[in-house]
């Protein structure tokens, strides 16, 4: 939920989304019960509920009774990939620098004022990162892409991003505060590749930079806290590469 809560909210429908986030999020099947008291409704209405998101198809019910995320989940979640108008040969430009660093790479935008991971090539230099992969929402204070899309910014558009999103601690050095963010940020001029070391992941480091003239934003990762300079030389070329001519 974000922003204030609408004058017109249709409850029923916020109610249903509720279950949905619920049963998409559980680490197992959660049965009725379950589902009631997770979301804080009565039985009956949990019930209903269900049975109606079953219909639709964004919920499975399994032979002993309890619920998962239905196909229609993933067929959404797709066609939330496929909105996003990626720059052209993105996904060549980010599979050539996965394979020529070793280097996992990313392609990032804001959405709304939220940081998306909207496409990745994966390398075997990199750890897998659940949380930086295609679809999902990141968090732009801990890491470098966010970090390099905040960066050209203007001053109180960026604070408002970092306030609407919040500032969770990943790690003990991830940024507390806007004003941490801010003393990050005031050596670096927009495209400049921007690193962040350990604030998203222990041990983990990456290094991203906007491809010029978009709103998009490449970067790596890599294991250990420090981005070998060949890493960075490779962003660099995948960035001009894909902001073309």
């Amino acid at each position: 939920m974000t922003g204030e809560e609408p004058s017109d909210l249709i409850r029923s429908v916020s109610r249903a989304l509720r279950v949905l986030e619920e049963v998409s999020r559980a680490d197992r099947p959660l049965s009725v019960k379950v589902i009631a008291r997770r979301c804080g409704l009565n039985l009956s209405t949990s019930y209903h509920l269900v049975r109606t998101l079953c219909y639709e198809g964004y919920l499975h019910r399994r032979p002993e009774g309890d619920y998962l995320p239905g196909s229609k989940v993933a067929e959404r979640f797709h066609e939330m990939l496929e909105s996003f108008e990626r720059p052209p040969r993105a996904s060549e430009v980010l599979r050539r620098l996965a394979e020529s660093s070793g280097h996992s790479a990313y392609l990032a935008q804001f959405a709304d004022g939220r940081l998306m991971v909207v496409d990745l090539a994966e390398g075997p230099r990199s750890p897998w990162l659940e949380d930086l992969q295609a679809g999902l929402e990141t968090a732009p204070h801990a890491t470098a892409l966010g970090k390099a899309l905040l960066l050209p910014l203007p001053l109180r558009v960026r604070r408002d991003v970092l306030t609407e999103h919040g500032l969770r601690r990943f790690t003990s050095v991830t940024p507390a505060s806007v004003e941490d963010v801010e003393k990050e940020l005031a050596g670096l001029r927009p495209g400049q590749v921007v690193e962040e070391h350990g604030q998203f992941r222990e041990d983990v480091a990456c290094a991203a930079a906007v491809v010029p003239g978009t709103q998009w934003a490449i970067g790596v990762s890599t294991r250990g806290l420090t981005v070998p300079p060949a890493a960075v030389a490779h962003l660099v070329l995948a960035v001009r590469d894909l902001a073309g001519p």
